[in-house]
């Protein structure tokens, strides 16, 4: 008889163990494979993590464990859907992140592939149908029969539905001179290729590349400014792995990034690179997960979960624009992917990693200055171009502003309108979506919120709605106060539209275009943006975050950060990084090309030391600066630090909890953890209840988890009572 230890789809910390069915299909069970089992009366499906075989019979073997056993209904799968080499890291993962092992299995696969219920409705296999010629003999047939019999012997590939006459072709088949046989389908294809010139690396950047390849350590930190070139040197790296027999897996944060880098590998490998984002359909990523799965790929580029793809033989890891918070998920398992990087290195002989970042997070700055990680520099632009020339505009001067635009100084539409006389581009930032911020009632001051989260919804203009940035909630416009019945309501604060609105009237003849979250709603709409703006059909390209990171507009003479402080005001030990971060990166898209770049930032915050270093692209004034007050808060990298978040429909329980549980960790910690809170959130309640946050800094990794591991022992056993934990948290 054969046992299945299997975990069950729900990622529940009570029931985060393996149950046992006995199993009695045909098909041989393989550890790796998902299996749909019954499960409190209802079915689910489950991952087998172990098989075990017994000469005893089920009604022995239910005596002696002393219940009754269930059997297996079926196998889903005829192979692991996982490498024994990423089932290791799921046990690393869950281990370091205190998540349930089932959770991490969900974030490892594509949709088709997951262990859960709604996976086996997703795209499968697709094939394509093909012809060819069995029997040659045109005894018997008509004319036209013989026709299309010679037609189909005579091409080197027939697909079925390219044959119109199809009675002719059924014919043939009934009299078995022709077969139909199926070839898989590849539903994902990248058809943008373009040829480039294959550079000569600089002197600096063959020095960092020979530095990288003869030097055996594990993890490498490449801090190179703003147009030094890093690309190239991981393009020229890869190249070397792969010719070495290795493969290669490439992260970058963003799914805009990812056409940039995929023109680039497959102009060099071809059919041999695979794509892993959230925007390709359920079916694109199936096959490319499985071409990867069968070893029929040699380079790997993808998001964030893209680190989870299982290549063989890894040679390399890069991680691009590392300091990117992207690189974080935000829910079970919260896992970081430069982290996980580390991890599946340590499983493959010579494997390395390469973070690379013009402002690397201060977490990995530190490591590498202290030679945890090798420190490699890039500290030139390419050709030894010149760093924009970059001004910051107080608006709190009234001098700087005038009556024709509230969000535009006069100095930067003097410079946008040099710009385009000169038929150069302009690249605009601001880091909101949508027109207004909040809506509110001039006769009693009720601001509309969403129903779940309790937060401010925001007015979109492009289609007139009103929307919650956390939860999705959407409204149509409203014409009065639900409150006082006013129709007296004013739309308060800016986004990326409004931006867009303003810049239209201010320069009608100008061609402008946006891209934010909103717009990468609709398939392809980023990269066909981007190429638009790269191609010059646009003068001006107004958008959040995601255009500063990594982008190359030759034609980029100045950049304009409309409210560069807007991340100052959010309450986190990090908003001084995240706005130093943001202003270089935006800065370093002006310039270059073969023109000199003009930034200019416009601020209410002009002497903070954020914006004071990040115009000046001085990443070593900001980092002693940052590292000096996070030494004095002791937060991260002076210390760990991580939140446990508590949620429940009973708001006198979530708050009774989370002092009950700060009380506890802190008796536990004897003085070695700091705890801040409970307290709440900015979005205090959603869908699931009431949330209340709990932090703690530590320095003893092991005795924390030890005593949070405890902790979820005792809340998970507490009805009404729902906990997040997230290790190492970005947001402090």
């Amino acid at each position: 008889m054969i046992i299945l230890n299997v975990l069950i789809e729900h990622a529940a910390y009570a029931i985060n163990r393996p149950f046992s069915y006995v199993y009695e299909g045909e098909m041989s069970p393989k550890v790796g494979e998902r299996v749909q089992v019954s499960f409190h009366n209802s079915q689910v499906v489950g991952y087998i993590i172990g098989i075990e075989e017994t000469n005893k019979s089920k009604e022995e073997y239910e005596e002696e464990l002393g219940y009754q056993i269930l059997v297996a209904d079926k196998l889903l799968d005829s192979e692991p859907i996982l490498t024994e080499e990423l089932r290791i890291v799921a046990n690393e993962v869950s281990k370091y992140y205190l998540s349930p092992l089932i959770s991490v299995y969900q974030a490892m696969l594509p949709p088709s592939l997951k262990p859960t219920s709604s996976a086996i409705k997703k795209a499968q296999i697709a094939y394509e149908k093909y012809l060819r010629v069995i029997n040659e003999d045109e005894s018997n047939l008509t004319p036209k029969q013989i026709e299309l019999l010679r037609l189909i012997k005579g091409s080197s590939e027939v697909k079925k539905n390219e044959i119109k006459s199809i009675s002719i072709l059924n014919k043939l088949i009934a009299n078995k001179n022709v077969e139909e046989y199926k070839v898989e389908k590849r539903r994902y294809s990248f058809n943008d290729i373009k040829e480039f010139k294959e550079l000569t690396l600089t002197y600096e950047q063959q020095k960092v590349k020979d530095e990288f390849l003869n030097t055996n350590d594990n993890v490498y930190l490449l801090e190179g400014v703003t147009g030094s070139g890093k690309t190239e040197v991981y393009i020229s790296i890869v190249k070397e792995i792969v010719a070495s027999g290795k493969t290669a897996l490439i992260l970058v944060p963003e799914i805009n990034l990812t056409p940039v880098m995929m023109q680039r590998f497959y102009h060099l490998f071809k059919e041999k690179v695979a794509i892993l984002h959230s925007e390709l359909t359920s079916g694109e990523k199936y096959d490319e997960y499985r071409k990867i799965l069968h070893r029929e790929i040699q380079v790997v580029i993808g998001t964030r979960s893209a680190v989870f793809a299982p290549l063989d033989n890894l040679g390399i890891i890069i991680l691009d624009e590392e300091h990117v918070e992207s690189y974080k998920q935000d829910n079970a398992p919260c896992y970081h992917a430069k982290d996980v990087a580390i991890m599946r290195a340590k499983h493959f002989e010579n494997c390395k990693v390469l973070l690379g970042s013009a402002t690397p997070t201060l977490e990995s700055e530190a490591r590498a200055l202290k030679g945890v990680y090798h420190h490699l520099r890039l500290l030139k632009r390419i050709n030894e171009r010149e760093l924009p020339e970059t001004e910051i505009i107080n608006l709190q001067d009234y001098r700087n502003i005038d009556y024709l635009s509230s969000i535009f100084s006069k100095k930067l539409r003097a410079a946008i309108k040099e710009t385009l006389d000169k038929k150069e581009q302009v690249v605009l930032l601001l880091n909101r979506r949508g027109y207004s911020t909040s809506v509110l009632c001039r006769e009693c001051g009720h601001v509309i919120k969403c129903p779940e989260c309790d937060i401010p919804l925001v007015y979109h203009s492009f289609d007139k709605m009103l929307k919650c940035h956390n939860c999705g909630h959407v409204e149509t416009q409203i014409h009065q106060c639900p409150e006082c019945g006013s129709k007296y309501l004013s739309r308060i604060g800016f986004g990326s539209e409004k931006v867009e609105d303003e810049i239209r009237k201010l320069f009608p003849t100008a061609s402008v275009l946006r891209l934010d979250s909103d717009v990468g709603k609709v398939k392809n709409n980023i990269a066909s943006t981007l190429k638009a703006f790269s191609n010059h059909e646009a003068d001006i390209l107004i958008g959040t975050q995601m255009i500063a990171k990594g982008h190359d507009f030759p034609d980029v003479t100045l950049v304009g950060l409309v409210l560069a402080d807007l991340g100052l005001t959010l309450p986190s030990a990090r908003s001084s990084e995240r706005t130093f971060q943001l202003i270089t990166q935006a800065i370093g898209r002006a310039g270059r090309g073969a023109k000199k770049g003009r930034a200019i930032i416009q601020t209410y915050m002009p002497t903070h030391y954020s914006i004071t270093y990040g115009a000046k692209q001085d990443y070593m004034g900001f980092y002693k600066e940052e590292m000096r007050i996070r030494k004095l808060q002791q937060n991260p990298p002076y210390t760990f630090a991580s939140t446990l978040t508590l949620t429940s429909k009973n708001e006198d329980l979530v708050n009774q909890m989370a002092f009950t549980t700060l009380d506890l960790v802190l008796r536990e910690g004897e003085g070695n953890i700091i705890g801040v809170g409970p307290s709440s959130p900015y979005v205090k309640k959603d869908s699931l209840g009431y949330r209340r946050i709990c932090m703690f800094k530590y320095k003893d990794q092991d005795k924390f988890k030890e005593i949070m591991q405890n902790i979820i022992n005792i809340l998970s056993k507490k009805a009404g009572i729902s906990i997040k934990i997230d290790i190492d948290a970005l947001d402090i």
